[in-house]
């Protein structure tokens, strides 16, 4: 596994993310437990970050770059209108690095939006997802995680976990909702899906 990576990463800049058909989307992903030196970790998680920026996306799972072990990364800036930042319960979050994360719902509350994901490329669909969770992990010096999270990153965690199971956000969308970005842009950039749920006929949780 080190060897593929040190040749993903020799032509340097942002790697290439792999589309939804390929099988390591599809697979479970390996357990990291140390398959790198710490300095291989390191360029690793750099070059996911810059691979998330210039897509550009709020997550990222090493399966979207073609290597199938249990680590991504999150960054959001939260860009928006004050009304739609507040519909979605989202706020700057700062980077971060998950190695073998998993979560559990707290909860049965369902928050339901628009996302995309960067190895769907062009495509939006509404996704019911668990408004509050309970993340479990590591960073990438094995420190523990163990925290609660709602809103904006609850999504962004729950999306990029579900990578590293093989799912897809597609297998989980309300699939009336699929959406182009650009009719995303044109007729839904509403702060919540109910005009879209009404006009595409879909209902939401």
């Amino acid at each position: 596994m080190a060897a593929r990576v040190e040749e993903l990463l020799a032509p340097g800049g942002a790697l290439p993310i792999v589309a939804a058909g390929d099988p390591v989307l599809r697979g479970a992903a390996e357990p990291y437990d140390g398959q790198f030196d710490d300095a291989l970790l390191d360029r690793f998680v750099a070059a996911l970050r810059e691979t998330m920026h210039a897509a550009p996306g709020v997550g990222l799972a090493a399966p979207q770059v073609g290597i199938p072990l249990s680590i991504a990364v999150m960054e959001d800036p939260a860009p928006g209108s004050p009304e739609v930042l507040a519909a979605r319960e989202r706020a700057p979050l700062p980077f971060r690095v998950l190695v073998n994360p998993s979560y559990q719902a707290e909860g049965d509350a369902k928050a339901a939006f628009f996302e995309g994901c960067l190895s769907v490329p062009g495509w939006q669909a509404v996704v019911a997802r668990h408004a509050r969770i309970r993340l479990r992990g590591q960073d990438e010096r094995g420190r523990a995680i163990d925290e609660v999270l709602t809103g904006w990153p609850a999504r962004i965690v729950q999306h990029e976990t579900d990578h590293l199971r093989g799912t897809l956000y597609l297998d989980l969308a309300l699939t009336r909702s699929l959406s182009s970005n650009e009719a995303v842009a044109e007729h839904w950039s509403q702060p919540t899906p109910e005009t879209a749920a009404r006009a595409l006929g879909f209902d939401l949780p």
